[in-house]
C-alpha cells in the first residue's frame, strides 16, 4: 500500500494519484484534496496536523 506524501496517510493503490516529478521524485497522493494544496505548497493545514496527532496516540 502505498503512503501519501502529503499527509502520510496510506491508501488501496488503485485509488489515488502518483505523480513522477522530471527529475525522478515519486509522488503518491491519496486524493484530489492533496495534490490541490501540495500544487499551492501549502504545508501547516488543521486536518494534516490531526491526522498525524491520532497516529501518535
Amino acid at each position: 500500500m502505498p503512503k501519501c506524501s502529503y499527509c502520510g496517510k496510506q491508501y488501496e493503490f488503485p485509488k489515488g494519484l502518483t505523480l513522477v516529478m522530471t527529475n525522478g521524485d515519486v509522488n503518491y497522493l491519496c486524493s484530489s484534496k492533496c495534490r490541490k494544496n501540495m500544487k499551492m505548497k501549502r504545508r501547516k493545514v488543521r486536518w494534516i496536523s490531526k491526522k498525524k496527532k491520532e497516529k501518535t496516540e
